[in-house]
């Protein structure tokens, strides 16, 4: 099809039955006023004016060449949408995308067929959505998402409390309390502003009401109901992300309606995602909308089920700017054939049990390990990326083969068995399958955790019995990856992964029993080398001005004097403006973790923010944010505060305060 000449619809607004007006960008094919074309909708509340505007502008072109309509809309409550949002996910949010798809459907440049797309909170909503089944919406693509919200994504684990649940709290308690733009809304900014400060929530407050696996969770985790989920949907993740379960999960789950790519990538749309090699992101979209949104019978139906890039041998650095791998494709997603090992003599791994005595090993981990696991959600390979593990294994049990006499590749979920004896009505357990090169550098290459209440269960977990004996199954997260011949496979046990895990309330220790612990690692087997071609444009993201340039850095301290281990993260954006609308914006953040690592209950956290907009003519509003968590046995403590700024002078203030019962965690 030849390339379609296109226009930007900087502004367009979609009016929903109860009046609000929803702020859509639109990349519009010419033309399609007299033959109709298919629409792309993204919808999400990080703001189309500046926050997702450099990733829509390397993405939505692309689509409109190829003759489709790019409709990005901001959810109610957030950009230059009318309202407040009310949570995450919520039902409103998902009825406000249907009224969306009726609007678009309505259009006269419109065919009737509607595609969805998104990373993150577009790529979870557009899976909920979809599950909803109106008839206009024919297929998505979902990057970065989950089908099961609470095992999947930043809040809870395996009954594990995130630490990534108050950052991301924190981070949505900052863009909610920015301003719309008074170059789209006019004099009514001020007023939307307001009313945004005084209605948004404290997402925390919410999500810490929900600490089991209960209908909270359930709505919008499309794994409850696979079978009726409607549409063909292509599942894309990124090894170096904490989303690289959902792949996998989607293909078990809806078989032959599903596709799956899981790349190198941090949180990243994979045409300019690190680490490389990155993928043509555009032409593998537009070949899927081909196909479900035209009818075009173009082959998407006959590419592996599974394509995955399978890492060698990584390293840990301080940037990884390409990952050394390869490509290949499963036609069928299938249970994969396991390398089964066993705790063997001298805290070995073995193939086969070697007759070792069975031994009971107490284990309780320092509460500040884990300082070496990178973020749970990235957005850059550096050291948000895990760092070498072997400052971890320090505070960990650890078994390990002997070195490979030949290389072993992996894709799958790890499993876990063993049996153990918790000393303490609470305790967690992790555990890390890492890759220890021949100079002993040590690269994590899958991790699991588990809140021991939670064994049985997330949906009703039940408190330990001191000295009663547990039998536990652990899937680690999914993996592809080659150990090198001469390379060992190392299990590390802990009871600790802070701050990425936050500590149970009693500093609960375990007894392992090696007897009966097996490790089953999920082989690749058979499986062709494919071609995944790489973007022609290696640098497809737009320049904005720059006022003042991006900073990033990560730091651990251990206090010898007061007993406290730190743990601080700062990201500055920097201040750039768009060249063509003249907005110029920052974020600010700056994350601060505590724990001292014999008290669990010493934990603090503490995320702030600033979030600046300004334009040459004067105007300029900010907001500074700060979100606390603090906790005592029986409870979480938490308090957050926004105060706004036009110009130099704060026009309101508001302050959450609560203590909230801990559920067994």
């Amino acid at each position: 099809m030849p390339t379609r000449a296109f226009r930007v619809i900087e502004n367009e607004w979609i009016t929903l039955r109860d009046g609000t007006r929803l702020a859509a960008r639109i990349w519009m094919p010419e033309g399609a006023e007299d033959e109709p074309v298919p629409a792309v909708l993204e919808y999400l509340p990080y703001r189309k004016r500046d926050g997702t505007s450099p990733r829509d502008e390397s993405t939505y072109p692309g689509f409109a060449e190829a003759g489709y309509a790019g409709v990005r809309v901001d959810i109610r409550g957030s950009g230059e949408s009318d309202g407040v949002i009310d949570g995450e996910y919520t039902p409103r949010e998902l009825s406000d995308a249907l009224e969306v798809i009726d609007w678009i459907v309505a259009q006269p440049w419109s065919s009737g067929a509607v595609g969805m797309m998104g990373i993150s909170w577009g790529g979870f909503n557009c899976l909920q959505v979809a599950a909803l089944k109106h008839p206009a919406l024919k297929a998505v693509i979902s990057i970065a998402s989950t089908v099961d919200r609470y095992n999947d994504d930043i809040h809870y684990k395996n009954g594990c409390h995130l630490s990534a649940q108050l950052s991301w709290a924190a981070t949505m308690l900052a863009y909610q309390s920015r301003a719309p733009d008074p170059a789209i809304v006019g004099d009514r900014w001020r007023e939307m502003w307001i009313e945004r400060l005084e209605g948004e929530p404290f997402m925390l407050e919410e999500w810490l009401g929900h600490q089991r696996r209960d209908d909270f969770w359930k709505h919008g985790s499309i794994r409850e109901d696979f079978a009726g989920f409607p549409v063909p949907a292509l599942v894309i993740a990124g090894w170096a992300d904490g989303y690289r379960n959902t792949p996998f999960k989607a293909v078990e789950g809806l078989g032959d309606t599903a596709k799956a790519i899981v790349g190198p990538w941090v949180h990243k749309y994979p045409h300019f995602a690190w680490p490389k090699p990155r993928m043509d992101f555009l032409h593998e979209a537009i070949r899927w909308w081909d196909r479900w949104l035209r009818d075009e019978p173009n082959g998407v139906e006959d590419v592996p089920q599974v394509r995955a890039y399978i890492l060698d041998g990584v390293r840990p650095a301080h940037r990884r700017d390409a990952d050394p791998g390869r490509w290949v494709g499963l036609d069928r997603w299938r249970t994969p054939e396991t390398l089964t090992l066993h705790a063997g003599q001298g805290r070995s791994l073995v193939a086969e049990p070697d007759g070792a005595p069975p031994e009971r090993i107490a284990l309780r981990s320092p509460e500040d390990t884990g300082t070496m696991a990178g973020e749970w959600f990235t957005l850059k390979p550096d050291a948000e990326l895990p760092g070498d593990q072997r400052a971890d294994d320090a505070g960990s049990l650890v078994f390990e083969t002997a070195p490979l006499a030949e290389a072993v590749e992996l894709l799958g979920f790890p499993r876990l068995e063993l049996r153990l004896v918790p000393d303490a009505p609470s305790a967690n357990l992790v555990a890390r399958l890492v890759d220890v090169h021949a100079d002993g550098t040590a690269t994590r290459v899958s991790y699991g955790v588990l809140n021991l209440a939670h064994w049985n269960g997330n949906a009703e977990p039940s408190p330990l019995d001191p000295g009663e004996r547990i039998e536990v199954r652990l899937d680690l997260d999914a993996c592809g990856y080659r150990f090198g011949k001469g390379h060992r496979l190392r299990l590390s046990l802990s009871t600790a992964y802070w701050p990425t895990v936050l500590p149970g309330p009693d500093a609960g220790g375990i007894v392992v029993e090696t007897a009966g612990l097996t490790l089953a690692l999920p082989l690749l087997g058979e499986a062709e080398t494919i071609p995944v071609p790489e973007p022609e444009n290696p640098d497809p993201l737009p320049r904005y001005v720059e006022h003042a340039p991006a900073a990033s850095r990560r730091s651990v301290e251990r206090d010898l004097q007061r007993g406290l281990t730190n743990y601080r993260v700062f990201e500055d954006t920097g201040l750039a403006e768009h060249p063509e609308t003249g907005l110029a914006t920052r974020q600010v953040r700056d994350e601060f973790w505590t724990i001292a690592p014999d008290d669990p209950l010493s934990m603090t956290g503490t995320s702030r923010w600033t979030t600046e907009m300004r334009r040459a003519d004067g105007w300029s509003v900010r907001t500074k944010s700060l979100a606390r968590l603090s906790c005592t046995r029986n409870d979480w403590v938490i308090a957050a505060e926004v105060v706004a700024y036009e110009g130099d002078e704060p026009i309101h203030t508001k302050r959450w305060s609560r203590t909230i019962p801990r559920d067994l965690m």
